[in-house]
């Protein structure tokens, strides 16, 4: 199989490239550099990605875009909406003006389409949140419409909390517990939709095998926690203690907007639509999984 992939160096699109070689697919990478044997310039600022060179891939991966960590300043919202917005429109049209068109479009997006939500368990038929990343994801779904109305298989990813030792969140909040300054943010009360890494790659694989599925797609583990329990798991694994808990204010200073909408943020995603497909979780307990991952 002949599979395009975006932000290919990434957390996640540098595994699942590794994945996909693995099992024998032939994968291109998209860069800003020149073209080669095995990557495809583009330059979605500028527009620039030639539609014949997407031509006759089996599937295409879309996963760049600026990131979200660090301070919302108003240069960086717009960076971080412009980049989904401008890099799924143009690879997007691209796909839809290639010949031939690919078989599937895979773009990544996230379950913080929903908002914060409370206790609500959210499918994918849950209506579209408030907030910044709510609006941020609705935009980047909606750019991949050139590829959906150009008749594409066209697939959503929603991706949960994205575990992984050494990357992702875990980079950033692993050393703060091993010097036993973990513990839980605000009340704790907030769900925390956590998918380990592995299995973000494994849905995006599935996807790509699997002719029947089409938009939107929550990829979360079917047991979701409270920020408290994951706090105290995440302790339990790392052998620290969990006893210094953050503060609203406290996150609202160092952390701004972001604090609001991400580490405070309740959203209990269901992934049953993803299991129906014939997806089977390798990490369905966060205990477990914590320990398989810092083993």
């Amino acid at each position: 199989m002949k599979v395009l992939v975006s932000g290919a160096t990434g957390f996640i699109g540098k595994p699942l490239v590794a994945k996909l070689r693995e099992r024998g697919d032939e994968v291109k990478i998209l860069t800003r550099g020149p073209d080669s044997d095995d990557a495809i310039h583009w330059d979605p600022a500028a527009g620039e990605l030639d539609s014949a060179a997407v031509g006759g891939f089996d599937a295409i991966v879309h996963l760049a875009g600026e990131s979200i960590a660090g301070l919302w300043t108003a240069g960086k919202k717009r960076s971080i909406i412009e980049s989904r917005r401008e890099g799924t429109k143009l690879l997007a049209q691209a796909a839809a003006d290639a010949s031939p068109t690919p078989g599937v479009f895979v773009s990544s997006s996230a379950i913080g389409f929903y908002g914060s939500r409370g206790d609500e368990v959210l499918t994918e038929d849950s209506a579209n949140g408030e907030g910044f990343l709510a609006e941020v994801v609705k935009v980047w779904e909606e750019s991949s419409q050139p590829a959906r109305e150009a008749g594409i298989r066209t697939v959503n990813l929603r991706l949960g909390l994205v575990l992984a030792d050494g990357g992702g969140m875990m980079a950033k909040v692993k050393p703060l517990f091993k010097l036993g300054g973990g513990g839980k943010l605000g009340s704790g009360d907030q769900w925390w939709s956590w998918v380990t890494l592995d299995d973000v790659v494994g849905a995006f694989v599935h996807v790509i095998d699997t002719p029947t599925m089409n938009g939107p797609f929550n990829v979360a583990a079917p047991n979701p926690v409270t920020n408290a329990d994951f706090t105290k798991e995440l302790g339990k694994a790392l052998h620290r203690p969990t006893f210094l808990p953050a503060p609203r204010f406290a996150l609202k200073l160092t952390a701004g907007e972001m604090a609001d909408e991400m580490l405070l943020a309740s959203q209990r995603a269901d992934a049953s639509k993803l299991s129906a497909s014939g997806f089977a979780f390798r990490d369905s307990e966060l205990p477990e999984a914590l320990e398989r991952l810092f083993a």
